[in-house]
């Protein structure tokens, strides 16, 4: 494999090859969801055609391509506290704002709302989208309603997603959104992305065109029935770049209501970029695992059973960085060989979908079983991370590797987090997480997507 930078390798042949969280509070739910959709309909949700808008609307524009800007990957409906995320319950007769940061702009966007996680229909009476004035404030002028098929009003399967019709709304990258949702009758376990590090808002009755704060007195931690935002994208924007793992890619203990996960850090970088770009879209969920559904729904099903949903029919989909396992380790004892045939098969799909493939080393985690008991930070889970990382660096299997692991382990100690980048043994903190994306070579990702043809 040839080296692009100390920190960087892309393979100058490639194969046809085919955490954790501390113990909380007893996890409540309100019922199992049903299974996952297949594929083949998650793609025609997620690629569905662009609908005109109603006569009385500006028409979007058409030009550019469609890029997801934005994503929480959703997961079912369960909490570790209900008045900090009541997606156990879910809601009735309530709006809820999600607060979320776009990674491109563009000129017209369109909003996906999620019941994933549901084992019923889910009635949308009302959805608005607006640039945020902070809080849960929105700037005045900007607050437009989302229809569906022209309706402002939709029911979506158990399961499934809504794809908006096409909003005409001039955003920037790195823009601030508030996508509120009127619920208006019980929904059920909520479908969420538990983990937001952002503050989200409540309000009873229908406020979904209120630009005001006032009715929004009740501040949630998690994001509601909103699994993505996309935009008509500037021209240089080539596509979008995926973020796929667990907690770490999720931002767990960075800094709330400041965007300073790995992927929002990569994304500034990409941001200010001259010339090709590209979106970032976040896929991490706290907890995640290649291997297992763990009983903490919140944790969201195995990175295999939503690659489909999360990755392959993202819009624009270009490029995957796939960090993930370190929970099957420290979790369920996983060892590397278990863990390599799950990577292999998430290549081979990746490929088969058009994305390049990057794979990320895990993160020193000496220390963490304190914490997080199991075998996280444990010589057995030590020796297992360090096989698996051996794998990613040398098998060749990926399009390149992202060396995570260097550029965040103390040179004293390479099992253990440098201390400036530590939050708590396992996880990084935000100057960690900012070391994450200056690891990224995001000029030899463009170049390898750019001299290729578009998908």
């Amino acid at each position: 494999m040839a080296n692009v930078n100390s920190r960087y390798e892309v393979p100058s042949a490639r194969r046809n090859t085919t955490s954790f969280l501390h113990k909380l509070p007893k996890l409540t739910l309100g019922g199992l969801p049903r299974v996952l959709l297949a594929a083949a309909v998650l793609a025609l949700l997620t690629g569905a055609s662009e609908r005109p808008a109603l006569a009385a609307e500006p028409a979007p524009d058409t030009s550019g391509r469609w890029v997801a800007a934005w994503q929480g990957s959703p997961t079912p409906g369960g909490t570790f506290d209900s008045k900090d995320c009541p997606s156990d319950v879910g809601l009735t007769g309530q709006t809820v704002r999600n607060i979320v940061r776009l990674s491109a702009g563009g000129t017209a966007v369109r909003v996906r709302l999620s019941n994933a996680g549901g084992s019923q229909p889910l009635k949308v009476g009302s959805a608005s989208v607006a640039l945020s004035a902070g809080g849960a404030a929105t700037v005045a002028g900007t607050s437009q309603p989302l229809r569906f098929s022209g309706q402002t009003s939709t029911v979506i399967a158990a399961g499934g997603e809504a794809l908006s019709d096409p909003v005409a709304l001039k955003v920037q990258p790195l823009q601030t959104l508030a996508v509120s949702v009127y619920l208006p009758e019980s929904t059920g376990p909520a479908t969420q992305h538990y983990f937001a590090a952002q503050d989200n808002f409540l309000a009873s009755g229908n406020h979904a065109a209120s630009g005001g704060t006032k009715e929004f007195g009740r501040k949630i931690s998690c994001w509601m029935f909103l699994s993505g935002v996309d935009v008509k994208a500037t021209p240089n924007v080539v596509g979008a770049l995926i973020a796929l793992g667990d907690s770490i890619t999720d931002g767990y203990l960075s800094t709330k209501n400041a965007n300073r996960r790995y992927p929002d850090y990569l994304a500034e970088r990409l941001a200010s970029r001259k010339g090709p770009t590209l979106s970032v879209v976040n896929a991490g969920i706290i907890g995640n695992e290649l291997l297992t559904v763990r009983p903490q729904l919140q944790f969201g099903y195995p990175v295999p059973a939503r690659l489909a949903r999360d990755v392959l029919t993202q819009p624009g989909a270009r490029a995957v960085i796939l960090m993930v396992g370190i929970n099957d380790i420290g979790d369920r004892s996983a060892k590397a060989t278990d863990l390599i045939p799950v990577y292999q098969q998430i290549i081979q799909s990746a490929r088969a979908a058009g994305l390049k493939i990057y794979g990320g080393t895990l993160v020193p985690f000496a220390g963490s079983t304190g914490t997080y008991k199991g075998d996280y930070g444990t010589p057995k889970g030590e020796q297992e991370r360090q096989k698996l990382n051996t794998w990613i660096r040398t098998s060749g299997a990926f399009d390149g590797v992202i060396d995570f692991d260097k550029a965040l382990r103390d040179p004293a100690d390479p099992s253990r987090l440098l201390p400036a980048y530590d939050a708590d043994r396992l996880h990084p903190n935000d100057a960690g997480y900012q070391a994450m994306a200056n690891a990224v070579n995001v000029d030899a990702i463009l170049g390898e997507i750019t001299k290729g043809n578009s998908p």
